[in-house]
């Protein structure tokens, strides 16, 4: 009995970033992208109450933010919803406030980082856990490598942050890297697409449990540097977080229709 021929490898279906043919698309696109990522963010409960956001940068108006409207659940949240601010924190378009303590952190790293399309924080239970060690992510498994010397700790903490010089802080301490672990607060991360930031969110947020339960149970086995570092070269791209995070995109559109009118 003779085998199947194989199919073409050209052939066959693998989702890649979509190219847009104008602005007013890119628009669109990113502002569906931001709503679905914050209702994944509300499914996987990352929401304290008002507290956590996600921006994205507007691709023609390039210093104004696309954000979450302050106070609506991450799940009710619709591509319509989106807010529209400038670096400034006030609104030209869209009917909600934005959090302006949020926002100010969240401008000052967009300023910093031109190369960052979104930017998400959210006070997630096991990023504050581990942010209160005033440590970064161990290699110790693939996932925690994508983060090896590519992530940071902002090590100081004066309360809610409400004036753009400690938004300035953060930023300088993320520097060129993926994320930035806030002391007392939090994780925060940067990607150059929605779905890239969000994907680094949730797996830095991932990597912290399985840190915090590994040492609970015993003295976590570190993977070496030169492994660490030739894994995160592999998984630690931002076409890679992207790649990961289309399940999550497709599960969260396909059964929540009115994400996106």
């Amino acid at each position: 009995m003779q085998a199947p021929t194989p199919i073409p490898t050209e052939q066959l279906r693998f989702a890649m970033p979509p190219v847009h043919e104008s602005v007013a698309d890119e628009r669109q696109y990113r502002k569906e992208r931001l709503a679905g990522a914050l209702r994944v963010f509300g499914r996987l409960g990352y929401e304290d109450g008002v507290s956590g956001h996600i921006t994205a940068r507007d691709p023609e108006y390039t210093d104004c933010l696309w954000v979450n409207p302050f106070g609506m659940p991450f799940q009710h949240i619709t591509a319509g919803d989106l807010v529209l601010a400038n670096s400034e924190g006030q609104v030209v378009e869209g009917e909600y406030h934005v959090n302006q303590a949020a926002f100010t952190v969240h401008a000052q790293v967009h300023t910093a980082r031109p190369d960052a399309v979104a930017v998400a924080h959210c006070h997630s239970v096991y990023g504050r856990a581990l942010s209160t060690l005033r440590e970064l992510l161990d290699p110790i498994t693939q996932e925690s490598c994508a983060f090896y010397e590519d992530h940071a700790l902002y090590d100081d903490y004066t309360g809610v942050a409400v004036d753009a010089e400690e938004g300035r802080r953060i930023a300088s301490a993320l520097g060129p890297r993926k994320a930035v672990i806030l002391r007392n607060h939090g994780l925060l991360t940067v990607g150059d697409s929605v779905d890239a930031a969000a994907w680094w969110f949730i797996s830095m947020e991932r990597s912290c449990q399985v840190q915090l339960s590994a040492r609970a149970a015993g003295r976590p086995t570190l993977i070496d540097h030169k492994q660490a570092l030739a894994t995160r070269e592999q998984l630690g791209g931002d076409l890679v977080a992207w790649i990961n995070y289309q399940p999550l995109w497709r599960a969260v559109s396909s059964t929540e229709p009115d994400l996106l009118p």
